[in-house]
């Protein structure tokens, strides 16, 4: 491990870094007024790696030594390359701190066969970071088009802070939002070290005023039911159960699958909307496509 001679240093290279970056490319918006300095303010650096603005400016003055958690995310607010990484990594004293590559999350096959079954009822297959890995087709109906996302895009709490028509499922979307937002910071101290967290942190924090309160608050649960009010387009209000399994493996994936009361008003529409995808083989045979 490098020692550092001047921490200063460590700060005039994030500062040129920041300096070579527009908010369009790290997914700001643009400024409506020409800028003084070029490159990104210190403010929207922190927020993208989701520290405090007092923190980042300590760093880039020489006055504090960052962690290994906090390089981790600003190597990703950054966008540096290979060898900017190791520059850092050396600048700071941690070469031997860097985060190990992630294998990419596969649904277990069990799981899909699980979803292959659920023919009348929505549910998916949720992840690290609920990240959405897998969905049937009542899932589709009842959400959205998963796969016509983006495979980076197909997160829980993404959609439900930047998606419109997602967002606006929710009749109670404040405080389903804030829920999960408790969830994902319950999950976030698993593992401190998790570059796309802290990015997907980081990107919600700078979009959306609510993301960084409650993120804030550091309010945490681990419920795993509850219930979730929706009104859709098509079928009219619809009041679901939804109840949460964690698989036994250690992986941290979840089978979310949400049901209604028989008999009730939300079971007829719930009906209602399943039976326009239910029983399509077409449906079924590409449930594997549609896997991340």
């Amino acid at each position: 491990m490098t020692a550092v001679s001047d921490p200063r240093e460590l700060g005039a290279f994030l500062k040129a870094c920041r300096a070579q970056l527009t908010p369009g490319a790290c997914g700001l918006p643009d400024p409506d007024t020409p800028r003084k300095v070029a490159g990104l303010r210190r403010e929207e650096v922190a927020g993208l790696a989701a520290i405090s603005v007092d923190y980042y400016t300590r760093l880039e003055q020489g006055r504090v030594r960052a962690s290994a958690s906090v390089l981790a995310t600003l190597v990703r607010a950054l966008r540096l390359d290979e060898d900017q990484q190791t520059y850092l990594y050396d600048l700071a004293g941690r070469t031997d701190a860097r985060p190990r590559r992630r294998t990419p999350q596969r649904p277990r096959p069990a799981m899909l066969r699980l979803l292959d079954q659920l023919t009348q009822t929505p549910a998916m297959v949720l992840g690290r970071r609920l990240d959405i890995l897998a969905w049937n087709p009542a899932a589709t109906a009842l959400y959205t088009d998963f796969s016509a996302l983006p495979q980076g895009r197909r997160n829980y709490l993404h959609l439900l802070f930047t998606d419109p028509g997602f967002r606006g499922l929710y009749r109670e979307w404040r405080s389903d939002a804030r829920d999960a937002v408790a969830a994902l910071r319950m999950e976030a101290a698993t593992d401190p070290d998790d570059q796309d967290l802290a990015s997907l942190v980081g990107e919600l924090s700078v979009r959306d005023k609510d993301f960084s309160t409650w993120w804030a608050e550091h309010r945490v649960i681990t419920a795993t039911y509850g219930t979730k009010r929706y009104r859709h387009h098509l079928v009219g209000d619809l009041t679901l159960d939804c109840d949460t399994w964690a698989c036994p493996d250690g992986s941290g994936q979840r089978l979310m699958v949400l049901t209604a009361e028989p008999g009730s008003p939300s079971y007829d529409a719930l009906r209602i909307l399943t039976s326009w995808t239910a029983g399509h083989p077409a449906d079924r045979e590409t449930l594997r496509d549609r896997t991340a």
